[in-house]
């Protein structure tokens, strides 16, 4: 059997900002290793976090935003879980002080880029859930979101295309968009990943290239609108 993982300081000060202490240690190390520094890197973690913290946000303003509609709740959803509010957060936290990162990563600036740093929080969010469940990760994000300032008028900032595509779907009460990472190329520090989007009722799929997980699905929601605002 492999001994327990110890935190180092550095660690175990970020498990106190984050008001959670580990019970395995070993995800809140995989939480902070891009795929460029390992086999064995956060981006299921993140996947998973990604989903926790949508659910969570929108828990928090169902009970802040009371008279707000559906269609208003969303988009200031999407404000909140964007990747420049995310990435904010990560640097409240310290969080490029504590990547794992791979040398090439390293030397181009991967500590302070904002898709790495806002999908390490994704990932640290998703391994809190794994590590004591969904109300220890709301409780999480309750408490980054804290000082936050969350108000009715966020709606009128402009939507993503994830944001245009999942509101025009649910306007017509149509399942979400599906998206996949169907290939990736280039070295390790400089992926592309190139990902597909896919609307079941039209037996439809577009695809995106990004140099993020996240970016590709943003182009492949792009290249579904472009089909969708044709119907």
């Amino acid at each position: 059997m492999h001994p327990p993982l110890s935190l180092s300081p550095e660690l175990a000060a970020l498990q106190k900002r984050l008001q959670h202490e580990f019970s395995t240690p070993k995800l809140l190390h995989l939480a902070l290793t891009h795929r460029s520094f390992s086999a064995d890197h956060n981006e299921r973690l993140e996947f998973l976090g990604d989903s926790v913290l949508n659910l969570a946000v929108a828990g928090l303003l169902y009970e802040r935003l009371a008279s707000l509609p559906e269609g208003d709740l969303s988009r200031v959803r999407a404000n909140l879980v964007k990747q420049d509010t995310l990435h904010q957060l990560a640097v409240v936290l310290g969080l490029p002080l504590l990547l794992r990162l791979g040398e090439g990563e390293a030397r181009s600036g991967g500590y302070k880029r904002p898709s790495i740093l806002a999908d390490a929080l994704e990932a640290l969010i998703g391994a809190v859930y794994l590590d004591a469940g969904f109300d220890a990760a709301a409780a999480l994000v309750r408490r980054l979101f804290k000082d936050v300032e969350i108000t009715p008028q966020m709606p009128a900032i402009g939507k993503d295309p994830k944001t245009e595509l999942q509101e025009w779907l649910q306007g017509r009460k149509m399942n979400l968009p599906i998206y996949r990472v169907v290939g990736t190329s280039g070295a390790a520090h400089q992926q592309t990943f190139d990902v597909e989007c896919e609307i079941s009722e039209y037996a439809r799929a577009e695809r995106g290239i990004g140099g993020s997980r996240r970016a590709g699905e943003q182009a492949a929601a792009a290249a579904m609108l472009a089909f969708v605002k044709t119907l």
